[in-house]
């Protein structure tokens, strides 16, 4: 059987690193304990593997170590920062290239009358779309709710200005950085990000099943969750501190150990490296596919974006033409990719073919998708 090429990086990494891979089987082979729940060699590994993971984490995006908090994922993250962070009567301002991972927890609480939100319109412009935030700040917003580039097309929003905005407004900033994360330079400090929220399996070249909140200590978030940590065992409240408070249970000792590796796999080639032989690769495609009559390429000469493609040929649906390449042997991801908002901007009701490259794709993979297609 032939090996499929993989272009669907911005859903999770493939492969890992040999780092990476090492880390997580180490990790089940010698560090056995429960982290902070005993005295024992194999508890102290674990917690020195968890807390390692933790310094790096810091070091990556600018923040305390105890204030990484370790998740299932990125959804996971997010969920607990916008339902530990929200309060009745609050208002949010969200970018209209969200995820189903922040629609669908700001729709819930919008339903039982315990928020409401607003939309801003994100444009190629990257002054419009501040103002687009700007313009739909009331009196009852409390945060803001952005991802730092866009799952469908890759168009990286203006961030930085909009850490600004919140920091000149007192609002929290909630920041999705499940695609930016490792291929953006992102610090809580300097970016004026509150809460930033992660996956550990993309751009971090983690595995599945990790994710993390990180804060910058100022915002009280209420838990999701309750029980062991390790941590006040005789109380029973959950514990108010981070990151024991949004901790509840075991974490994933073998899956925080491989994330370690992972970003320090990132730390070590560099994050502009990583971005620019990605970005080659787009460059590639878009190239070949510039040259197809009936393809569409969503992206604007004003913006800028991170190594994604999406696009569409002309009377194939996008599901179709992603199902003729996984039948020559690709792995491209077609439909809403979870963004449906983002596809109503688009003006792509059937969604898009998406193609997401990693550090490990080859100029002549590309060769060989061109030709399929």
């Amino acid at each position: 059987m032939q090996k499929p090429v993989y272009f669907d990086n911005a859903a999770t990494t493939f492969p890992t690193p040999a780092a990476v891979r090492r880390a997580a089987a180490q990790a089940i082979l010698y560090t056995g304990g429960n982290p902070g729940r005993g005295g024992h060699i194999l508890a102290k590994r674990a917690g020195e593997a968890v807390y390692h993971a933790r310094q790096t984490a810091a070091e990556m995006f600018g923040a305390e170590p105890e204030h990484v908090v370790f998740t299932l994922n990125c959804t996971h993250a997010l969920n607990l920062a916008i339902y530990g962070a929200l309060r009745q009567g609050d208002h949010v301002i969200l970018s209209s290239m969200e995820h189903n991972s922040v629609l669908r927890p700001v729709a819930a609480l919008a339903e039982r009358g315990i928020i409401r939100y607003s939309i801003a319109p994100v444009s190629a412009d990257a002054e419009e779309t501040v103002q687009a935030f700007r313009s739909r700040i009331q009196p009852q917003t409390r945060a803001v709710i952005c991802t730092l580039a866009s799952n469908v097309t890759g168009q990286i929003l203006p961030y930085r200005e909009i850490g600004t905005l919140c920091r000149e407004k007192a609002l929290i900033f909630i920041a999705d950085g499940a695609q930016g994360c490792g291929l953006l330079p992102v610090s809580l400090h300097d970016d004026g990000i509150q809460l930033l929220c992660t996956a550990g399996h993309k751009g971090l070249y983690g595995i599945m099943g990790t994710g993390m909140l990180l804060s910058d200590g100022s915002v009280p978030l209420r838990p999701l969750m309750q029980g062991g940590t390790g941590s006040l065992s005789a109380s029973l409240r959950q514990p108010d501190f981070l990151p024991d408070a949004l901790e509840a249970g075991t974490v994933n000792v073998p899956g925080i150990a491989a994330l370690d590796a992972g970003m320090q796999f990132v730390m070590q080639q560099g994050a502009d490296r990583i971005r620019a032989h990605e970005a080659a690769l787009c460059k590639q495609l878009t190239a070949y596919l510039e040259r197809l009559p009936d393809a569409v390429i969503y992206r604007s000469p004003k913006a800028d974006y991170l190594p994604v493609i999406s696009f569409t040929r002309g009377g194939e649906a996008p599901d179709q033409t992603a199902g003729r390449l996984a039948a020559a042997g690709f792995c491209l991801r077609a439909g809403l990719q979870c963004a449906p908002l983002a596809h109503e901007s688009l003006g792509t009701a059937k969604g898009t073919v998406r193609f997401s490259p990693s550090v490990f794709n080859t100029a002549a993979e590309v060769a060989a998708l061109c030709r399929a297609l």
